[in-house]
């Protein structure tokens, strides 16, 4: 199968998938639902994607995260904020919708696995030849301590209907882990 081809039935499903969403609780959709809406057959599916979740992950990937690789490679972490609050944006129902799946195979889990591994790719190509100042302090718990923090901001804000613009949420999160506990309460008095 061609390259592009493999692409748009990757896109196509995405797109028949976020649709039935929209419309029903994730827990209830089948592949069948999914491939229905694509216009494939059901080992097409396969061929693609273990199930839906894999799916959801693949829309986490490239639809709400994909834009922010350039950018973090760059090492702009203050645009990839702004773009990955934007990006939720732009599937605001979406991801309304897919926030309130719960168990193992949550909307949030997944989206925290891939902030992780986002953060740990970038954490680790910044400290290739170095390490940190604690043993214990390793790029992979790092990578998970940030990623449990912006997933918590992300998914809290979507959760209260993202009614906050995208740049004041960004520059909300930098301003929280940029400072400490104590500084914060200072500044509240």
């Amino acid at each position: 199968m061609h390259m592009d081809s493999r692409i748009n039935v990757d896109q196509n499903l995405a797109e028949s998938f976020k649709q039935l969403v929209l419309k029903m609780p994730i827990e209830k959709i089948t592949i069948k639902d999914i491939t229905d809406g694509a216009g494939v057959i059901r080992p097409t599916f396969y061929n693609h994607f273990q199930d839906k979740y894999d799916l959801l992950e693949w829309i986490v990937k490239n639809e709400l995260l994909g834009p922010l690789f350039p950018q973090i490679k760059r090492g702009h972490l203050e645009e990839c904020l702004v773009l990955i609050f934007s990006n939720a944006l732009i599937m605001k129902d979406f991801c309304i919708r897919a926030a309130k799946m719960e168990g193992q195979n949550s909307f949030e889990s997944i989206v925290r696995k891939c902030i992780w591994e986002m953060l740990f790719t970038y954490i680790s190509a910044r400290c290739e030849d170095r390490t940190f100042s604690h043993s214990w302090m390793t790029p992979e718990i790092v990578a998970e301590y940030y990623a449990q923090s912006l997933t918590f901001v992300v998914m809290t804000w979507i959760r209260k209907d993202m009614v906050v613009s995208s740049e004041e949420m960004a520059t909300v999160y930098q301003y929280i882990i940029h400072r400490s506990m104590d500084e914060m309460l200072e500044e509240m008095l």
